[in-house]
């Protein structure tokens, strides 16, 4: 029976497992290639930022990561990311940083790729992910404006936009369609 070792069990975790050191990526493993459909090697030495959407989503989490990890030493969300090739997909995104004092420097995360649960079905803006991430979360509106630092009344206004979007016609029917779609 072969031994099995801390990188071994690394390389081949079933959940993607990325470490990092100040938002670039220091090394992955096979799950995180195969979310992502790119190879270790286009990945290593790279930014996350080429794992999002756009450059603004990257600094918006990025700065919404940096007070949550100072508080709990752990940041966890599910967010849209995209692929090597352009598809969007949600994903569950959950890291900790090897030292609170630092929370964007050393650090691990792992990533779970939701599109089977959670397809990307509605064109939607950064902020209305943002909104509908959390909305799927069970978050009130007050509480999605602290997390976000926008006002409830601008949150409610998302919702109504995520709405009419998925021709829901109340906030659960919206959460069910968030969730189904």
């Amino acid at each position: 029976m072969p031994a099995i070792d801390y990188q071994t069990a690394f390389l081949l975790a079933p959940v993607g497992l990325v470490l990092s050191r100040e938002r670039v990526i220091e090394d992955c493993n096979d799950e995180v290639c195969r979310i992502f459909g790119t190879t270790r090697e286009t990945l290593v030495g790279q930014s996350f930022q080429v794992l999002y959407p756009s450059a603004d989503e990257f600094e918006r989490i990025g700065a919404r990561i940096v007070p949550i990890m100072n508080t709990r030493g752990l940041y966890s969300d599910e967010r849209i990311m995209k692929r090597a090739g352009g598809e969007l997909f949600w994903c569950h995104v959950t890291g900790r940083s090897l030292d609170r004092k630092d929370p964007l420097g050393a650090g691990i995360w792992s990533f779970e790729d939701l599109s089977q649960k959670r397809p990307v079905t509605a064109e939607l803006t950064a902020r209305e992910r943002d909104v509908a991430a959390q909305l799927v979360d069970g978050k009130t509106s007050k509480q999605i404006g602290k997390l976000l630092a926008i006002s409830p009344r601008t949150v409610d206004i998302y919702r109504a936009r995520l709405m009419k979007k998925y021709g829901a016609s109340t906030a659960v029917d919206l959460v069910q369609r968030l969730i189904n779609h």
